[in-house]
Formats: C-alpha cells, structure tokens, sequence
C-alpha cells in the first residue's frame, strides 16, 4: 500500500522500473519542443517529490512531460524559438491548476465534473491529438526509411510482447530504430561531436520566463486537459488499491500546478500524472510512495549529467517523427475511449455537435488572432468551443423541455 514499504533493494528495482515506464514519454516532448532534455528530466523528478509531499504520500504517481504543452509551446515560441514566452504559459497554467486544487480541496470536486462531462474530456483529449499530426508528419517526412522503420519496430513489439515489454513498446521501438540510424550512418556528425565534448557532470541549463498575455492565453485550456488527466489517474488509483482518494483530488491538482511552476520557471516542461506508472504498480501490485522517491531521485541523477542530454539529441529527427505519429495517434483515440468508457450518447445532439465541432478545430488547427501578441490556437480555440457549445445547447435543450412541458433528457435534465 503506499504508506508501507518493501526493503530498499527490492524498492529499488521497483523505483528503476517506474524510470523506464516514464522515460520514453517525458524525454520525447523536450525533443518535440526543443527545450532541454536534462533540464526536463530533472524537474519531472524535482516535480515529483513535490507532488508526493503536497498529496502527503497518499497518492503514488510518477510526473512527466504532459503533450498537452505541445502545440501551444511550439506555437508561442515561434520563429524565433522564444523559449521564456512559453514558460511564461507554462507557469501560469500551473498557477491555474493549483488554485483550482486549493477551491476543490475546499468545495470538493463535483463542480468539475459538472463543467467538464465524459463529452468534453473525450473532445478535448482527442483534439489534442489530432491538433498534433502535422508536427509528426513533419519529422517523419524528414527521412521516411527510418521514419516507418521505428513504426514497424514498435507494432511488431507491441503486437508479439507480453507483460513489461509490451508496455513499454514505444520506448523500446524508438531504442531500437535509434541503434539501427546509429549503426547505418543516420546520426547528424554535429550531434555525435557534441555527445563527445559533453561533460559527464553538471547542471542544466536554467531559462526563466519572459511574461506575456499571448502565450498564457495559448496554455490556459491546457489546466482542463490536466484536471481529466489528473482525476482519471488519482481514480485508477483508489480503484487498485481499493481506497477512497476523493478527499486527496485537490491536493493532487495543487501537487501538479506546483511542480508544473516550478518546471516552467527554471526551465522545463509542463507536467501530469503518468498513466505509464500506473501501468507498473497494476502489474507489481506495489503501490508504495517509496518507489516514487526512488525514481524522482535517479531522474534527478540523470538530469545531472550533461552527456546523457547530448545523447538524447543525437536521435534522428525521422525516428521521432516516427513514434510521434504513433504517440499522437494514440492520443486522439485515447479520446474516443473516454466516450466509449463513459457511454456518450452520440444519437443527441447536444454531445454529437460540440464534439464534431472540437475535432475539426483541432484537426485544422483553426486560429483566432485579436492582435499580433495575442490569438487562439487549435487546442486553446477547440476547448473553448466544446466548452460553450455543450453547455449553451445544453442549456437550450433544458429550456426548450421547459417551455413544452415536456421532460429533457440527459446532463440538461440534471
């Protein structure tokens, strides 16, 4: 259970077992973004350690890279790849977050459930994913030998592996294809000579943000995608270890938002609960925070050094371009299982158009721009727009019943 705890060497190996099961995630999204590896690394480990002392260890989970920052982080960086304007979003998303954790530890949590239904958690994970495709196609186009190499390593991998393996297919795939680019000359020379100047020890390297409204306005949709994402792991949870954690769902929103600020102000990726660890604790049965520690620690370790960094930088663009295509695939389908679980009822209208509406924001990736500074991405546009469209029509639709006389079915009928 997580307050008990096995003996350190078997702890270990547990805790180094969480590593691999974060490792693949957490390290593609800076390479995705082009923010430092290390630096990322190390603040998921930092933002960790946060996120166990603020839950009070009642809640073990691992925290990453979230791909939600994806689209948003690339679209305020721009041209010039200003790397401050997107942790200024970075950090007021999670300021957001752990003001909502502090409301909900005071209020409960049933509010959010109300404003954000199995209808638009399902759109607005699966816009996510489908906002993406064209980073992905862009990577993979860059060298598509190597590109479809890493998708077909990681569907025979996924498709013939049992147990652990197979839940950390992507990850293997991409090791695979990565000393396969290595071995047939796919590695860019540059990348190779800066592997061997690198230093074995040292700190990463620190950027602060550079505040501005356009890029916080770019990231703030991304807090209702960490809400599902957050509430959905902290039930996955309760239901494995067969204890109630509802009382403990706004300390695990504050865990996050503190650890996401955190991360933004130095330097690293937004972060979220990893449903990777979760898969780890449902096969070891081992839910002890002592595991955690474990891991956040050895993710610090690794973000200490330099040469580890430079070696994740000499993958080829095409390989990533290759898992990313997978990876954002599986996100947007990962969408449609949150309306396949929860039983949406897409024969009404008032969750068949919103939704419809969400995916095809997403997918083109339509932008609303006020001025130069300040303008609404696909992600950020989409949110809003299955926000409003399912509660107005739902609203309507309650409305209209009442006007009839007649008895309004579904969330307009509560």
């Amino acid at each position: 259970m997580p307050n008990e705890r096995l003996p350190w060497p078997q702890t270990i190996g547990i805790g180094m077992q969480h590593v691999l099961a974060m490792f693949g995630a957490t390290f593609l999204v800076p390479l995705i973004t082009g923010f430092p590896p290390t630096t990322t690394i190390l603040f998921s480990g930092v933002g960790t350690l946060v996120f166990l002392l603020v839950t009070r260890n009642k809640i073990p989970s691992y925290l990453g890279s979230s791909f939600a920052f994806i689209s948003p982080v690339i679209a305020s960086m721009g041209a010039d790849k200003n790397m401050g304007l997107a942790l200024s979003g970075i950090f007021a998303a999670g300021l957001l977050l752990f003001v909502i954790g502090l409301i909900v530890n005071q209020v409960g949590h049933q509010w959010i459930n109300r404003l954000m239904p199995p209808v638009v958690t399902g759109a607005i994970v699966a816009l996510i994913g489908l906002n993406l495709a064209s980073v992905a196609a862009k990577g993979a186009a860059s060298n598509w030998g190597y590109s479809t190499l890493t998708m077909l390593v990681i569907l025979v991998i996924a498709a013939t592996s049992r147990g652990f393996l197979g839940r950390i297919s992507i990850f293997a795939g991409v090791l695979v294809s990565w000393v396969i680019a290595a071995v047939t000359g796919g590695l860019d020379p540059k990348s190779i000579a800066a592997l061997q100047d690198a230093a074995w020890f040292g700190l990463p390297p620190f950027t602060h943000p550079t505040f501005a409204i356009g890029p916080i306005l770019l990231m703030i949709p991304v807090v209702l995608v960490l809400i599902a994402e957050n509430t959905g792991h902290v039930k996955a949870v309760a239901e494995m270890t067969g204890e109630s954690l509802d009382a403990s769902l706004g300390r695990a929103y504050m865990g996050d938002g503190l650890a996401t600020m955190i991360a933004g102000f130095f330097g690293g990726s937004g972060t979220t609960t990893y449903a990777e660890n979760i898969g780890v604790m449902a096969a070891t049965k081992v839910y002890s925070t002592a595991a955690y520690i474990v891991a956040a620690l050895f993710a610090i370790v690794l973000g200490l050094c330099p040469k580890f960094g430079a070696l994740i930088l000499t993958m080829p663009l095409s390989v990533l371009g290759g898992v990313t295509t997978i990876l954002y695939g599986l996100i947007a389908v990962l969408g449609a299982r949150i309306w396949i679980e929860s039983k949406v009822d897409f024969k009404r209208n008032v969750n068949l158009m919103p939704a419809a509406i969400a995916l095809v924001v997403g997918a083109g990736d339509f932008t609303l721009a006020f001025s130069k500074d300040v303008s609404f991405g696909g992600i950020a546009l989409g949110t809003v727009a299955v926000l409003v469209a399912y509660h107005m029509m739902n609203w309507l639709e309650a409305w209209a019943a009442a006007r009839d006389g007649s008895q309004p079915s579904g969330e307009s009928a509560k």
